[in-house]
């Protein structure tokens, strides 16, 4: 299975062409339920501008575009290329334009809708969705830091840390790191320190340049 990119938020931004002032707003959805709902709380808080363009597109492979009255293909399908093109899915993008009096042409329509749903997924960032093991480990306060530092090495994230008569650790490590993070923490406690896995889920992270 490939890689899935999401919207980490809710994104919004702007861009003005020509006096023609351009709102771009992105949500994650799962459904086309979902998306359909934003569609039209967007066009309820818009009643008043002349277009409000959608998109989007589900990591099922549905997808969905209206060009809301400007001329055809310069509108929803820009929008919706460029989720394709950054490869993200489950994002559901509405581009609303209030008319500024002068005529942009099909080109200047498509870069202009185009650039402002850009805009907004920028704002909402991008997430990968990635296969975690969550993990809890005990250890002595001698070996905390060492321990840690090997969790933190292999792509783990501590989430609690819980202070007693010994130091218990709780975090996320991305899965197919196990045995990997079971021989560190048996070597550098000499048989000792055993971590506990106790579940999995696929949860987003933001999406960097190693991905």
């Amino acid at each position: 299975m490939g890689k899935q990119y999401i919207p980490g938020e809710y994104g919004q931004a702007e861009y003005t062409e020509k006096r023609s002032r351009f709102i771009g707003q992105v949500w994650r959805v799962a459904s086309e339920q979902e998306a359909q709902k934003y569609i039209a709380l967007t066009r309820e808080k818009y009643y008043d501008a002349k277009h409000n363009v959608h998109a989007f597109i589900l990591k099922s492979g549905a997808s969905r575009c209206s060009d809301d009255g400007e001329p055809k293909g310069t509108a929803g399908m820009p929008v919706l290329e460029v989720f394709r093109k950054s490869g993200v899915s489950d994002v559901c993008c509405v581009v609303t334009r209030y008319f500024g009096g002068i005529l942009l042409g099909a080109g200047g329509l498509a870069r202009a809708y185009g650039k402002t749903a850009a805009l907004a997924l920028e704002a909402a960032g991008i997430y990968l969705m990635k296969m975690w093991t969550a993990v809890r480990f005990r250890c002595g306060y001698a070996l905390f830091e060492l321990a840690r530092q090997s969790f933190i090495s292999l792509g783990g994230e501590v989430k609690e840390t819980s202070f007693g008569s010994d130091v218990i650790v709780t975090g996320l490590l991305p899965e197919g790191a196990e045995n990997a993070l079971t021989e560190a923490l048996l070597n550098l406690s000499s048989g000792r320190i055993e971590p506990e896995f106790i579940g999995t889920a696929e949860l987003p992270v933001r999406a960097g340049g190693s991905d």
